[in-house]
């Protein structure tokens, strides 16, 4: 039950700053992140000598900021490009990291587990202990934590977060600072990620942070709305991979990233508005239409022909606008739904007052 909770704080915590990471198109921004907290937490490890004290969260967070400075100073160059530069920098600072650990705690086991994974099943076993007392696991607390900051953070700088990511010209004329908005964002990615780090593991910060943010995207346009549905299609990933890695006895964090994916898929495909299911609908309905307008078109100009009696027919429809049967009675069919068209029982068509007052309508234009 614990560890479903943790992951529950962990997908409802890195989704509400992954929000505004999809919007400003800076979603390789939170993998880097997740990576090169690795550096300050080994930095601070070495200063102070303590596995559990705050300062490796206080490292790992400035670590964060700094490869945000430096990526976005390589990038105002005009000589690399935001993504190169982002791919530049945390290669570089990760490896730092790793080159760290090998050199200086050889006999420490750094594996996939420790780094790119994280493996939430031993989340519990770390325990918050204070005066005797049990109070449950730490990474519970502090994922717990960091979700309610977010939440305070995000609540109290709402307006000025919505007005610098959508429009950063006009947030800096009306007296906001968008570059004071945008490290602090990435402060909050950065604390988010840290504190995500050592239960869930990289690769999992980077899912919580981006599938729930972009499926949200593509569900609705309001930012409010785009926030809580967000958490909730990461709470969802959360609680589905858990269950999936418990029949399956996989590993947690990966059955959690591949639902995450999962849900993505199928919002991608069948979502009310942009999905691919909606919009393969939305063209053939156009494209019907728009041949139901071409049908009336073609019937106004053939009303008073001697050849009308020909012209109107269906079975000429194919030859004369090189329709397929089943399309072209998909068109009648449709243009009769719309009363524009009458059929009789020999499958001559006639125009209705109401489609002949569309043909010329669409003649006049």
């Amino acid at each position: 039950m614990e560890i479903q909770i943790i992951a529950i704080l962990a997908a409802a915590a890195c989704a509400l700053p992954g929000v505004f990471l999809v919007l400003r198109g800076m979603a390789l921004m939170c993998d880097a992140i997740s990576h090169v907290v690795l550096l300050g937490i080994v930095v601070m490890f070495f200063i102070v000598g303590d596995l559990t004290s705050p300062w490796l969260t206080v490292g790992a967070a400035l670590t964060g900021l700094l490869t945000v400075v430096l990526v976005e100073a390589l990038s105002r160059t005009g000589r690399v490009k935001r993504d190169a530069a982002i791919g530049l920098v945390f290669p570089a600072l990760f490896s730092l990291a790793i080159i760290l650990v090998s050199h200086n705690a050889g006999g420490v086991h750094l594996d996939t587990d420790a780094v790119l994974y994280g493996e939430l099943a031993f989340a519990p076993f770390d325990r918050m202990i204070i005066n005797g007392h049990d109070l449950g696991a730490r990474a519970l607390w502090g994922m717990g934590g960091v979700f309610l900051l977010n939440v305070a953070l995000i609540t109290v700088f709402f307006k000025e977060l919505k007005l610098a990511t959508f429009d950063a010209g006009l947030a800096a004329s009306l007296g906001f600072a968008p570059a004071l908005v945008h490290y602090g964002l990435m402060a909050i990615v950065s604390i988010t990620a840290v504190e995500a780090f050592d239960a869930v593991g990289s690769i999992l910060v980077v899912a919580l942070m981006i599938a729930p943010a972009a499926a949200a995207w593509l569900l609705t346009d309001k930012l409010g709305h785009m926030l809580f549905v967000a958490v909730g299609l990461g709470v969802a990933g959360a609680i589905s991979g858990s269950w999936v890695a418990q029949w399956t006895d996989g590993s947690i964090a990966g059955c959690m990233a591949t639902m995450l994916g999962v849900i993505f898929g199928l919002v991608f495909l069948f979502a009310p508005t942009r999905g691919l299911a909606f919009i393969a609908l939305r063209r053939r309905r156009q494209k019907v239409e728009f041949a139901g307008t071409m049908l009336t078109i073609h019937l106004l100009h053939h009303e008073d022909l001697a050849e009308a009696e020909r012209e109107n027919r269906i079975a000429h429809l194919g030859e004369h606008f090189r329709w397929n049967d089943h399309f072209a009675m998909t068109v009648v069919r449709g243009a009769e739904r719309d009363a524009l068209v009458t059929r009789s029982d020999d499958g001559s068509l006639a125009l209705t007052s109401a489609g002949r007052d569309h043909a010329l309508e669409v003649v006049a234009q």
